[in-house]
């Protein structure tokens, strides 16, 4: 598996996006021994980079549902686990009704972090990533907030998620230049409006991570390629399928991309692992940008 940095580690160019295994769009899931079975094939597949969040569970039930398919998979593996870089979120709140909500107070997110850390069994997050804003409070605030969670030692890396350009400024500026390690938004052919955020952490060092890259759940992702002949046609030119011709298309537009697609069966998982080592010719990602409305 090809290697991207994230927060100054060396992480799989492809990540996994751990979510569809407690949320997704048509309310499917996986039994939890299924759930943990497709961790392991991500693992088994070179991927080192996982991506959950506090808030992944269906309605109504628990908050740490997909934290703790990740972490009883990281104890259950066969392999060297030791390697494995587990990125989790905050700041999205769960009603006893289910109904959802927004809290970036450093208060409830120390509270957030301490309960994930106690999931995963660890004294430190790897990366901790401030999910949602919460339009209620100053963005600086927020993120002056993680900054004592980091400093406190709870957390060793700070990133932020469904970040606008200002708001990824604004991290910065509290942060300081070169402290942000990631920003994750959404971003694949089906909202490509998110390049601006991408050329801006490209320009300032910052890892950015699709979430969605194949187009979402609920179907999103297993139709791209006949949603978006362009990365159907590429694919075949390959002999691979249209989705790792769109992770192979996003990794390609930047070194600081590293795409984290969803997966709740082994094989899709599998499957999209091997677009790291898909080379796309610069024409071939010149006009699958274009097919999408994106251009230099």
């Amino acid at each position: 598996m090809k290697q991207r940095t994230l927060a100054g580690r060396q992480v799989s160019a492809i990540g996994l996006g751990a979510m569809p295994l407690s949320m997704n769009n048509d309310k499917r899931y996986p039994s939890f021994e299924d759930a943990v079975a497709t961790v392991h094939a991500a693992l088994d597949a070179g991927v080192t980079l996982i991506d959950t969040a506090d808030i992944y569970a269906p309605d109504g039930e628990e908050m740490g549902h997909n934290e703790r398919i990740v972490a009883e998979a990281l104890r259950t593996w066969d392999g060297d686990a030791s390697g494995v870089f587990v990125a989790t979120k905050g700041g999205i709140t769960l009603g006893d009704d289910g109904a959802k909500g927004r809290d970036g107070s450093e208060a409830y997110l120390r509270s957030a972090v301490e309960k994930s850390l106690e999931i995963f069994g660890v004294d430190r997050i790897e990366l901790y990533q401030y999910h949602r804003p919460d339009r209620t409070r100053v963005y600086a605030d927020i993120i002056t907030g993680l900054k004592s969670l980091q400093d406190a030692g709870l957390v060793r890396a700070v990133g932020i998620s469904n970040a606008s350009v200002e708001e990824i400024q604004i991290a910065l500026d509290v942060l300081g230049e070169g402290n942000l390690a990631s920003v994750q938004n959404e971003f694949s052919p089906k909202h490509p409006g998110s390049i601006d955020e991408l050329r801006f952490c490209a320009d300032h060092d910052i890892a950015f991570l699709p979430w969605s890259p194949l187009g979402g759940t609920g179907g999103g992702a297993s139709s791209v390629g006949d949603r978006y002949s362009a990365f159907r046609e590429v694919g075949d030119a390959h002999g691979v399928s249209p989705q790792q011709a769109v992770l192979a298309w996003e990794l390609a537009l930047d070194p600081h991309v590293i795409p984290i697609p969803g997966a709740r069966r082994a094989a899709s998982i599998t499957d999209s692992a091997l677009a790291a080592d898909l080379e796309l010719t610069a024409d071939e990602v010149t006009s699958l940008s274009e097919s999408v409305g994106i251009f230099d």
